[in-house]
């Protein structure tokens, strides 16, 4: 595994981390804790630090998943322990409650702590609200007054929109260091002026959805069709045909022979300078695995997209 420097947080986190949207049911799977379990101890093993969940992921269900397995494992100080604030739901059924209201969000934050079984998180960040809700001096300098008191180390943004500079730009000054954004092969949208922001402030970046929501797996050919409970059944048909034909095109055009897609598609995120960690999704210890690969894959040269080698 490879580490790097999480922009001004100063954190070392693992380039490959744990994305635990999954833990909460959308992906069309009810996890155990044995299941959760076997995921994050494998991720250990492969040198992983880095877990990124959220309090609406089946509402504190992720949270309490890995609460409880930190709790047993009694290896807290061994994690970087990503969570989110601003909208809840109680179950995978039900919409979203979205509430960014600076008394709310101190009611998520202590019922965060609770479910990780942990008193304080490395990185709390403001999930994907509208320009009006993040704008709202309450909330950050009550948020500021939670880093002094020691239950956030660090304060990050997920911004909901690829292009969103308006964020991203006053990042620094409401104190936050990290922007968690969709980065993919299939959505570049953050080089254009994310991206240089953060390079500009010094802001760690967070790749979600790095493989495209398993698109970029190379485990779904065009015309696949997905079971009504997972949650790329609903996705726009049209717009999942053009990428799965996109993702041929890739496989055929880009990537080396003999390396995995899935594989592939986590390292091509971080050839970007400003990408500090991946943060993909993973069903099993299996996936966690090849994931964690990613780490040993480098580009040889920017003029051949295609020519990469195994990293020493």
């Amino acid at each position: 595994m490879k580490y790097r420097r999480l922009g001004k947080t100063e954190l070392k986190v693992s380039v490959v981390g744990v994305g635990t949207w999954q833990f909460g049911g959308a992906w069309g799977k009810d996890f155990t804790q044995d299941e959760v379990d076997a995921i994050l101890d494998k991720a250990s093993d492969v040198g992983i630090n880095l877990i990124d969940t959220a309090e609406c992921y089946g509402h504190h269900l992720s949270e309490s998943f890995i609460g409880d397995y930190i709790a047993r494992r009694k290896s807290r100080t061994g994690w970087v322990i990503a969570t989110k604030f601003g909208h809840n739901h109680s179950d995978r059924n039900n919409p979203l409650r979205n509430d960014w209201s600076a008394q709310e969000v101190l009611k998520q934050l202590d019922a965060s702590l609770s479910a990780l079984q942990t008193d304080y998180v490395d990185l709390y960040q403001f999930h994907s609200g509208s320009n009006e809700e993040f704008d709202n001096d309450e909330l950050w300098t009550t948020l500021d007054k939670q880093v002094q008191a020691g239950k956030i180390r660090h304060l990050g943004i997920s911004i909901g929109s690829n292009d969103n500079l308006h964020q991203t730009d006053a990042a620094s000054s409401i104190n936050a260091k990290t922007i968690q954004v969709v980065y993919n092969r299939l959505d570049q949208t953050p080089e254009n002026r994310v991206f240089p922001s953060c390079e500009r402030q010094d802001l760690g970046v967070l790749a979600r959805v790095p493989l495209a929501s398993g698109y970029l797996s190379g485990k779904y050919k065009p015309g696949a069709q997905f079971a009504d409970n997972d949650v790329r059944s609903r996705h726009d048909k049209e717009a999942t045909a053009l990428k799965l034909q996109k993702v041929q095109e890739i496989q055929q055009n880009e990537l080396p022979e003999g390396v995995n897609m899935a594989e592939w598609a986590l390292a091509w995120c971080l050839q970007h300078a400003a990408v500090a960690t991946v943060i993909p999704g993973c069903k099993s210890p299996e996936q966690v695995e090849a994931n964690a690969s990613a780490a040993n894959l480098e580009l040889v040269s920017e003029e051949h997209p295609s020519a990469w080698k195994a990293a020493k």
